[in-house]
């Protein structure tokens, strides 16, 4: 199972993701849902650095296993955006294949 962890401060403006585990929805590598995951994750992380200037912090775990991205300073509306997106996307996958696949947890920080 893939565990999303949305982390957002008291007025729900979303700071950061952290994503950690596979999907286990086919063999490795024949993962749909993981390369779904991992594509969208990945855009995000590009289009904030890419069409943004806000300060982040990112990393992917050796195994493809983990993803974490946050925003120490202030968040602009458009990488509040992407991030949205993100979720969104992750949200329609769930929706698309099971909540077996994909688990949300929302924490403040």
């Amino acid at each position: 199972m893939i565990q999303v962890n949305i982390l957002r401060d008291r007025n729900e403006v979303v700071k950061g993701i952290d994503i950690n585990g596979h999907a286990g929805y086919a063999e490795y590598g024949q993962d749909v849902i993981c390369a779904a995951v991992s594509a969208l994750v990945l855009n995000m992380a590009n289009s904030v650095e890419t069409f943004t200037d806000d300060h982040f912090e990112g990393s992917v775990g050796e195994d493809g296993g983990s993803f974490s991205f946050s925003f120490p300073d202030k968040i602009s509306s458009e990488s509040q955006l992407l991030m949205k997106s993100l979720i969104l996307g992750l949200e329609n996958i769930r929706d698309e294949y099971g909540a077996e696949y994909i688990k949300f947890r929302f924490r403040e920080v």
